[in-house]
């Protein structure tokens, strides 16, 4: 990169998106290695938690007046692919394959929970 360059890594609190990446904090947030500033503050949006909190909920809103449209959770984990492919834990099972490969967990593929 150009000196001089920026790079805010956002993926910092699952362990970062560029190999020169090192946690930061809102107190000390930059610092400069290859000449390239960096900026790698976990949980960025805490920083400003009243427009987090507005922005997430202009985000989820939309979605939970879907659920609600399509008749409940799992007719809409049916009805949308998108949503079955964001559920990560169901009825208590652990649906997500990756998390279950990372942490040795046992898995359950939600397409045999929900039909």
């Amino acid at each position: 990169m150009k000196r001089g360059s920026v790079i805010i890594d956002v993926c910092i609190d699952t362990g970062g998106c560029f190999e020169t990446s090192e946690v930061t904090t809102h107190e000390k947030p930059t610092f400069v290695k290859n000449n390239v500033i960096h900026y790698c503050v976990p949980n960025i949006p805490s920083r400003y938690s009243k427009t987090a909190s507005i922005s997430i909920s202009n985000i989820i809103s939309p979605f939970l007046l879907q659920i609600a449209e399509d008749g409940g959770i799992e007719s809409a984990i049916r009805c949308n692919p998108g949503l079955k492919h964001g559920i990560y834990n169901y009825h208590g099972l652990l649906t997500n394959r990756s998390i279950a490969d990372w942490f040795g967990l046992k898995y359950a593929d939600i397409n045999l929970i929900v039909f």
